[in-house]
């Protein structure tokens, strides 16, 4: 038993530590929602490279732009993360609900990044603010960083 046990254990071991690597991809390697995000969303943006990272349960995909912008996807190919340095994170892919908070509270400012998981939504501002929303929209933290 001590020895299927340990079997096991090594065989484990072995897929957490091969799970956890990137790989550079071609951008036409990329899943075709990927693709087509980029494509819909920052259409004159070079790409200058692209990686897969592969884990234990999927893969999930990465876009760097020659400017330092920087797009996360998860293993379907929706997008999790878009920083943007130099560009502005585009209006479409702000949910509706944050658009208003934002356009009320805040007018005239643009959106430097924004992140999403299954249970929130987080804006950073281009006045130094970083908004967290739950899955309904409802503001759970906000941070100045203008320090």
């Amino acid at each position: 038993m001590k020895k299927l046990i340990l079997l096991l254990a090594c065989v484990f071991s072995f897929q957490v530590s091969r799970a956890d690597n990137d790989k550079p991809v071609q951008f036409e390697q990329l899943p075709t929602a990927v693709q087509q995000f980029v494509k819909q969303n920052f259409p004159n943006a070079k790409v200058a490279f692209a990686k897969m990272e592969t884990k234990l349960f999927g893969a999930t995909y990465d876009v760097v732009f020659i400017n330092g912008d920087n797009l996360e996807f998860d293993k379907q190919g929706q997008w999790t993360e878009v920083n943007c340095r130099h560009l502005t994170v585009p209006a479409d892919i702000v949910p509706a609900q944050i658009k208003t908070f934002v356009e009320t509270n805040y007018p005239g400012v643009s959106y430097l990044s924004i992140e999403r998981d299954r249970d929130s939504y987080e804006v950073r501002l281009s006045n130094f603010w970083e908004i967290k929303f739950d899955k309904n929209f409802n503001v759970i933290d906000m941070d100045s960083d203008d320090d």
